[in-house]
């Protein structure tokens, strides 16, 4: 009978390591740490995509008239990859507040970035929270010159419709069933603070812009973030649908009892034509879970 050697063992187990392991950060590329200097903000590096946080920890938001962390669904961000011919693609979704919305686009348009959207992700929310998705090619020093005023108008641009006071309810953090949740959807989270959200990729949709793949961390995914108790819980998130996906998923959502509040694409010109649903609701987190998975269940997501 052959035996392995233990050089072969070692080599064995570490291949078997590298298959089974979660997506891990990589070394970020010297242009891609210049970007984050000159943009004075934090990224980490997977799949080939610089990912740039830009959340909004400035605002305290109430949805419906509960109090929602940051991490629920506002933390804006920047994707940077490699596409042909040496070039950069960023794509990216901002989260802003109506008054930083036109003063924000300004700046991005006057330095050569594209704007493809603009959208709300709830209803009910105070203050009003807008979306907007920012497009741009060229090389990455460029990009990062070109978003850079844009991006640091964000959190300053004074208000001239001042939000009411909302009187808000804390949902308990810190008593969801992960587990539980992970199970029903058939996927597991991360924890980001009192946030447990789940992301799914459509790696089965060859989305391309100037050459690059567009994958999960560039914006490419269908998600969920859960929050409050097991009991007492709420769900934000987005569903990414091919046009024949749509119709069912909307009906899936609403037999469940999950509020439909947009229905938008975030690219232009992309093919296939991929179409993005937000959705809220709030019950216990078992049920919220289950409306998440039957919409999932309507798209080969991976």
């Amino acid at each position: 009978m052959k035996t392995f050697s233990t050089f072969t063992l070692a080599v064995a187990c570490a291949f078997l390591s590298v298959i089974s392991s979660p997506l891990r950060g990589q070394e970020i590329p010297p242009d891609y740490q210049e970007v984050l200097k000159h943009l004075d903000r934090k990224g980490d590096y997977k799949a080939n995509v610089l990912k740039i946080g830009i959340p909004r920890n400035d605002l305290t938001v109430v949805v419906d008239g509960v109090a929602t962390p940051t991490s629920f669904g506002f933390g804006g961000w920047l994707g940077m990859t490699k596409g042909d011919g040496r070039m950069d693609v960023m794509m990216g979704d901002l989260v802003l507040t109506e008054d930083e919305v036109n003063p924000v686009m300004s700046a991005l348009l006057e330095n050569g970035l594209e704007v493809t959207a603009l959208h709300n992700h709830f209803f009910y929310e105070s203050p009003r929270i807008f979306y907007m998705h920012v497009m741009g090619h060229g090389k990455a020093s460029d990009l990062a010159r070109m978003a850079k005023p844009g991006l640091d108008m964000i959190g300053h641009v004074p208000s001239r419709h001042p939000a009411p006071v909302v009187p808000a309810a804390t949902l308990q953090p810190g008593e969801l069933d992960t587990a539980a949740i992970a199970k029903i959807v058939g996927h597991e989270g991360e924890q980001l603070g009192k946030v447990y959200k789940i992301t799914v990729g459509r790696d089965d949709i060859d989305l391309r812009e100037m050459g690059a793949k567009i994958n999960a961390r560039m914006g490419l995914n269908t998600w969920a973030s859960f929050v409050g108790s097991n009991e007492r819980a709420a769900i934000a998130g987005d569903v990414a649908m091919l046009e024949s996906e749509v119709q069912p998923v909307l009906k899936a959502l609403r037999k469940n009892g999950l509020e439909v509040v947009a229905i938008h694409h975030h690219m232009i010109g992309s093919k296939p034509t991929i179409i993005f649903l937000h959705y809220w609701g709030r019950g216990s987190a078992e049920q919220l879970a289950r409306g998440f998975r039957a919409a999932l269940a309507l798209t080969p997501a991976k």
